[in-house]
């Protein structure tokens, strides 16, 4: 399955922890991404996402052709390092988000993936991205 979004990916206890970013077009995704590159974060891919599911879990990549790209408005295209895959642990739909929201999943190939909401152009953005995913793996116990 092909989704139209980004994927970066964080190393915790030794695994990549991948964060699916979805929003329209223009709305952010690419921006939000490059900023994680300095907290930390690699790209595994930029505007379209191969998902997959082994073992109960989601992983997702860039097809060959995109891989290490990402786009970088006022520049154009631009490689970076990219990872080549990750598993997802984590959604972020990009727009306002509530103050107090109530946790949410959301499904993909039969597999729930947390999910929050982000303002992408708030300085604290990646920052709350990481504070997720520690959240999220906090409370799934899950293996990290």
């Amino acid at each position: 399955m092909i989704q139209h979004a980004g994927l970066i990916a964080r190393r915790r206890g030794g695994l990549w922890r991948g964060v699916l970013i979805e929003a329209p077009s223009g709305a952010g995704k690419s921006d939000l991404a490059i900023r994680a590159l300095d907290h930390g974060f690699r790209l595994v891919a930029d505007d379209r996402v191969l998902l997959w599911w082994a073992g109960g879990r989601l992983y997702g990549r860039a097809p060959d052709i995109l891989a290490g790209q990402i786009e970088v408005r006022g520049q154009g295209i631009v490689q970076v390092a990219p990872l080549a895959f990750s598993e997802i642990a984590l959604l972020v739909q990009l727009g306002p988000s509530e103050r107090l929201p109530d946790p949410e999943c959301a499904p993909f190939l039969g597999v729930q993936i947390p999910q929050i909401r982000i303002d992408p152009f708030e300085v604290s953005a990646p920052h709350k991205i990481v504070l997720a995913l520690s959240a999220f793996d906090a409370a799934h116990k899950r293996r990290i």
